[in-house]
């Protein structure tokens, strides 16, 4: 029977200094000031609206991520002015976690310490490398010292914890180059690692003018070499790009990831939203184009689409499979409301292939194997 899981809230803010080459978020380069009072206005109707659409007054509010784009460029009292009315409209708990991202080219001791007081409790930093050289390549506005600043005025402006988003296989990157890009953001001490190969996507400039990138041969190497290193300090995989210290896993990432709900609201924004009532689930894209988003005279919701029983079960394993933790069939029935009959036959072939094993025959969990992880896509193709 469907239940509705935990809620969360993502909130997008699109302007970025410039476009990296790499990047196909929706995201837009600065041509004027940022209309901060304007877009946070319409944010908040845009929340109110969600609200009401699917009925979520007494549903409490489990996590926030302020996402971009470059969301460090608004000011603390703008991040401070979403934030209150935000958390006026759900119950929610004292400690909740509140994710910001920030660019270290657009952030100084102040800043940080700004959006603390203004209920951020986690930061996550956008340092992608530590080699000025690479930096250039991809378009970054910020060099490697500003990287090391932003890293440690996190460790003093009062957040509870901090991400550091760094990449590996970049062009013309040796195993060494990676390595020591890992080793210094090790030594920086974050409590979070998101570390994850560049890949290139289509509509970017990468993908029309593809760069040098490194060897099949090398990048596993990284992958390899890399995990050991993390481990060794102290880091746990708990998803496919994601490391922690003890306790300080993303929560708002692992609700996504454990097939929860999230409200989307910002320019091109994606939600989620379980429906127990009508034992459906929706997925909401918002207005792309800031533009678009900020006249007044439309509607934030760009689309409504209804998840399909067939599409269901590739939904699900699409998220919970990218976790080193095991799912149980009774949280596959309660997330998508279909009986676990429909996926057995799936789950037993993929086991005979490798790909899952069977972790509790009495709770039906399970989990993906070191070849499973290595094959993901073959595997989830098996869900389709």
């Amino acid at each position: 029977m469907l239940q509705p899981p935990p809620l969360s809230l993502y909130i997008h803010i699109p302007w970025c200094v410039q476009k990296c080459p790499y990047c196909d978020f929706n995201s837009h380069a600065l041509k004027h000031d940022i209309p901060e009072q304007d877009y946070v206005e319409q944010l908040i109707i845009d929340l109110d609206a969600d609200i009401e659409r699917f009925a979520l007054q007494n549903r409490p509010l489990h996590s926030i991520f302020i996402g971009g784009g470059t969301p460090s460029l608004f000011s603390a009292d703008a991040i401070k002015s979403i934030l209150d009315q935000v958390l006026q409209r759900f119950e929610h708990d004292e400690k909740i976690e509140i994710t910001l991202e920030a660019n270290p080219g657009t952030v100084e001791s102040d800043k940080f310490v700004g959006f603390f007081n203004a209920g951020v409790s986690r930061l996550s930093i956008g340092v992608q490398s530590f080699e000025s050289e690479k930096l250039i390549k991809l378009g970054r506005i910020h060099d490697s010292q500003q990287a090391k600043n932003a890293a440690e005025l996190a460790t003093t402006c009062g957040v509870t914890s901090f991400n550091l988003d760094l990449m590996h296989g970049l062009p013309h990157q040796t195993l060494d180059n990676a390595l020591d890009d890992l080793k210094t953001a090790i030594s920086l001490n974050p409590t979070h690692l998101s570390w994850y190969q560049l890949t290139i996507e289509p509509n970017t400039p990468f993908h029309s003018k593809p760069p040098k990138l490194p060897a099949d041969e090398t990048l596993w190497d990284i992958q390899d070499k890399g995990v050991k290193l993390l481990e060794a300090a102290g880091y746990k995989q708990y998803e496919i790009s994601a490391y922690s210290k003890e306790n300080y896993q993303c929560k708002h990432n692992l609700n996504y990831w454990r097939f929860g709900d999230y409200l989307g609201i910002g320019c091109g924004s994606h939600g989620k939203i379980t429906d127990v009532k009508n034992n459906t689930i929706y997925r909401t894209i918002k207005v792309k184009h800031p533009k678009g988003y900020l006249d007044k005279e439309r509607e934030h919701l760009d689309h409504l689409n209804t998840v399909t029983k067939e599409e269901l079960p590739f939904e699900y394993m699409m998220n919970v499979l990218r976790l080193r933790e095991p799912f149980s069939l009774d949280h596959f029935e309660h997330s998508t409301g279909l009986n676990r009959a429909l996926i057995t036959d799936t789950l037993q072939l993929a086991s005979t292939k490798g790909l899952l094993e069977s972790k509790n025959t009495k709770r039906d969990l399970w989990e993906v194997t070191l070849l499973g992880h290595r094959y993901l896509n073959d595997l989830l193709e098996m869900f389709l």
